[in-house]
């Protein structure tokens, strides 16, 4: 759990961490925030004149002391360019804030996605995508709230209060200040008391619409498993169980609600009818104008607005907070794997991999056991065994997706602990096993291996992976959308995105995770002879399902049970008879 330091007052257990972190947005733009205060003064010293305005207009309409038809022209005129500029101001403040805003926002939410990316393959197998992206879009949605709430409505309402609290006492007596100090501490406690009764509620609403999101998308992105096995209605009861969850804390949110709003509308009525009961006895008794009735009425209805605003604003605020926090626990998740104090950027040039008594540990299950393995510059080197033995967990440590727990892993002699992750990772090219492309072009997918290429470079990859002749007779050619994860293609037309992908990125290691397995047999040799082309001056680890695509790797290595059992060339374990010639055997006859 992430330390999280509190403190008690009028927003309840206020998170410190939060006011930190939107701090340097606040002082980046001191100029606009400064303006934005500035306005803030203003339209509040516009929205309290307002009432004078309306007294003076109201005793100068009075029979008995009407005199000249200008004054209250002027009065009206007044009332209402105060009034206009009340507005203005505001959306000049508004306008002037937004930048900081928007800014932190983008920078919050840049932040967060980089971070994601930092984390290691494990958060990664692990996470629900349709939660995550809704928990990041409320926390983003609630840091906008706060920064703008917290800045231009509390306080100035509160200093609002004080002013209203002392033109009553100073004009009418303390009696109705009295009354509007008592109804608004009675607002303010028993907003604050109601809201953190229902806050659990709120939270419990979110954490619902989150698992409800989570099971839509991840309904939607397994479609076509979904039809494979005839499962929609499964899938439907599914989501309607999230929504019925869904349903029950949101009707549970709103009956707390109703039982604020209802305190909080008593509280406004009571102290409305008692200062206008007291000001209609003064009228009567002729001590106070019809113009000091409107005003009180004014002001009393001018304050409980933006009061009965300022429970929304603090309900909202711990909403927000609680948004934020489920963010927060985002970016205080510490990836496993990081960049050693002393990791150096190296540029790789021979690309020789040795494994030195690598052992790994998964979940407290053991996966790779006392495996030495040595692949020297230029050489192809290929991983069989039964499913489970931990071949394509070599590629994972070598990625250093995971570190091993004891032994190392080193290239040209470096162990990879020492190296930044940025330049490890820049020097191997990957065909993975599962091929998942972006929802772009095929050109911009195939590039996406070398971002900086030129278009011949990709056509010349997509070549060399036999994908030219099948892009140039699709309609839009190079631009034809691959749809979400590529489902617009076959399996085969995938993994030769992918192929062109890896040789586009030119690096010294190429690494192939059964880069043939979705081809046909007449593809498979075909690209099989284009990789060979490809690998010339390259280190190559393959691990394969398929022995047929790697009986002429320089070395051929073995695993059983996460154990070396046997390595040699081809030729040389079909003599030996073991586990390769037993799979060579099974291969064969099927």
């Amino acid at each position: 759990m992430r330390p999280t330091a509190y403190i008690d007052g009028p927003v309840g257990k206020l998170n410190w961490k939060v006011l930190v972190m939107l701090w340097p947005y606040l002082i980046e733009f001191k100029g606009r925030v400064t303006l934005a205060l500035l306005c803030l003064v203003i339209a509040k010293l516009a929205n309290v004149g307002l009432p004078f305005i309306l007294k003076e207009l109201v005793d100068s309409l009075d029979t008995s002391t009407v005199q000249l038809v200008a004054a209250p022209i002027a009065l009206v005129f007044a009332y209402g360019s105060l009034r206009f500029l009340n507005v203005i101001i505001g959306e000049v403040r508004d306008t002037l804030f937004g930048r900081v805003t928007e800014r932190a926002i983008r920078r919050l939410s840049l932040g967060v996605f980089n971070h994601l990316h930092v984390l290691d393959l494990s958060y990664h197998l692990e996470r629900r995508t349709g939660g995550l992206s809704r928990d990041i879009e409320r926390g983003t949605s609630g840091v906008s709230f706060l920064m703008r709430f917290m800045v231009f409505n509390i306080v100035p309402t509160l200093l609002e209060i004080a002013l209203v609290i002392g033109i009553f006492f100073f004009q009418y007596g303390w009696l109705y200040a009295i009354i509007t100090l008592g109804a608004v501490a009675a607002y303010i406690g028993f907003s604050i008391v109601a809201t953190e009764w229902r806050t659990s509620y709120v939270r419990d609403a979110a954490i619902a619409d989150s698992k409800a999101n989570t099971r839509a998308v991840d309904s939607l992105l397994n479609f076509e498993t979904v039809k494979y096995f005839n499962n929609e209605q499964r899938e439907a009861e599914h989501y309607d169980t999230a929504l019925g969850q869904w349903e029950q804390a949101k009707r549970k949110n709103r009956l707390s609600l109703l039982v604020l709003n209802s305190g909080q509308a008593l509280i406004i009525a009571a102290a409305m009818t008692a200062m206008m009961g007291f000001a209609m006895y003064e009228v009567i008794d002729e001590t106070m104008t019809i113009g000091d009735f409107v005003l009180i009425n004014a002001f009393m209805m001018q304050l409980f607005m933006p009061l009965n605003f300022l429970g929304f604003v603090y309900r909202e605020i711990r909403g927000a907070f609680a948004n934020i926090e489920r963010m927060f626990d985002i970016l205080d998740i510490s990836p496993q794997v990081t960049d050693n104090a002393d990791a150096k950027t190296i540029h790789i040039q021979q690309g020789e991999i040795s494994f030195e008594q690598v052992e790994f540990c998964y979940q407290q299950r053991e996966i790779l056991k006392q495996v030495t393995l040595n692949v020297s510059k230029g050489r192809k080197v290929a991983v069989v065994g039964d499913s489970g033995a931990g071949k394509s967990t070599l590629i994972k440590l070598l990625y250093r997706f995971y570190d091993v727990n004891s032994g190392r892993i080193c290239i040209d002699g470096v162990d990879i602990r020492d190296m930044s992750l940025d330049s490890l990772r820049k020097a191997i090219a990957i065909v993975p096993q599962d091929t998942v492309l972006f929802n772009r072009s095929i050109y911009e997918n195939i590039r996406y291996g070398r971002p900086d290429a030129s278009e011949q470079e990709v056509k010349h990859a997509a070549k060399i992976a036999h994908l030219s002749e099948f892009v140039e007779s699709l309609p839009d050619k190079w631009d034809t959308k691959v749809g979400e994860r590529g489902l617009k293609l076959s399996g085969g037309e995938k993994q030769r995105v992918s192929i062109a992908r890896a040789v586009l990125k030119q690096a010294p290691i190429m690494v192939f995770d059964e880069a043939t397995s979705s081809l046909d047999s007449r593809s498979e040799q075909a690209i099989l002879s284009a990789i060979k082309d490809a690998q010339r001056g390259h280190t190559s680890l393959v691990v394969a399902h398929r022995l047929s695509t790697i009986v002429d790797a320089d070395l051929i290595v073995v695993l059983s049970g996460g154990q070396i059992v046997e390595q040699g060339q081809h030729h040389g374990l079909l003599q030996q008879d073991g586990l390769y010639a037993k799979l060579w055997r099974i291969q064969n006859e099927s």
